[in-house]
């Protein structure tokens, strides 16, 4: 990255009392630059909703500091503001306006903002100008207000679990929306509960968990050297010792764990042949899901361990 938009650097959150209260948020770095979509993960508590705010400019931090564009998002709120786009997961905008009063309002509020019907056009939501809010499908709810986020033309993006709620179709119609951004140089920062969308939409990836980054970088890097999984139906017969392999028992099924995907199913197939069917047989290279669960495991192993 040769330019960095966004730079937060040993952030701190803490509620409550200044020493005993709850710290959300435990020294998060986070770098982003322009044209660049970055997802922020988490799991339950994690504190990305913390970090976010943080991010935005609605709270200040408790330690450690936030730039974008080389000013505070708190402090410098009013100046950043026509620089950057909010969709927050419930916008709550008047139901009784239609969909052009409701743009027209907001453009209203800003000194140089996109064309109305340019904003509309472009999220897939014109032909549903005259309809009031109240009367639109969750999907055209979230394309409007992803509609209104976009209307200044912001240089960074913040997204709150856009897609929630929204249909497959609804949700590949916003994943075209957002890649159009990021090729006019907007900045893009994500939080969301879909894994498969983190996969497939962002260049790089933080996974937080109780209030730290557990581990951040591309998915590539992210994967690199979990195990890949082969699994089948338990044969009535006993496997063969396949070197590197890690052989695990779920149920009626055998699991293998490899760093080597390609060799240990060429070394299994090979051994099976034509005598020995492999009932059920999968097999999977290691998958955003399987960190993030690894992750989120951690807490389950300590609560157990202290019980």
């Amino acid at each position: 990255m040769t330019t960095t938009l966004l730079r937060a650097t040993g952030l701190h959150r803490r509620y409550g009392h200044p020493r005993t209260g709850f710290e959300a948020v435990r020294g998060v770095d986070i770098e982003v630059g322009p044209g660049e979509f970055f997802a922020l993960l988490g799991t339950n508590g994690a504190g990305k909703t913390s970090t976010m705010d943080l991010l935005e400019g609605v709270a200040r931090p408790t330690a450690g500091s936030v730039e974008i564009a080389g000013l505070d998002p708190f402090t410098d709120r009013r100046r950043l503001r026509p620089h950057m786009g909010v969709v927050l997961q419930n916008a709550g905008f008047s139901g009784d306006l239609t969909v052009l009063e409701t743009a027209r309002m907001w453009a209203g509020t800003m000194a140089a903002p996109r064309p109305v019907e340019e904003a509309l056009a472009i999220v897939d939501v014109h032909e549903r100008r005259d309809v009031p809010v109240q009367s639109l499908s969750g999907g055209e709810r979230r394309r409007l207000d992803l509609a209104l986020s976009i209307m200044g033309k912001p240089r960074i993006l913040f997204l709150d679990e856009p897609t929630t709620g929204l249909d497959p179709e609804s949700r590949h119609r916003a994943w075209d929306v957002l890649g159009g951004l990021l090729d006019d140089g907007t900045a893009i920062v994500l939080t969301t509960h879909y894994l498969e969308e983190a996969e497939r939409l962002a260049d790089r990836i933080s996974i937080m968990h109780e209030g730290r980054i557990a581990t951040s970088g591309t998915l590539s890097e992210i994967v690199a050297g979990a195990p890949a999984t082969i699994s089948f139906q338990t044969p009535g017969v006993t496997l063969p010792r396949i070197p590197d392999a890690r052989v695990e028992f779920d149920g009626p099924r055998t699991v293998l764990r490899t760093p080597e995907l390609q060799r240990t199913l060429r070394e299994l197939l090979a051994w099976a042949g034509d005598d020995i069917d492999l009932v059920g047989l999968r097999a999977s290279a290691a998958s955003l899901e399987q960190i993030f669960l690894e992750i989120a495991g951690t807490t389950d192993a300590a609560q157990s361990a202290a019980a």
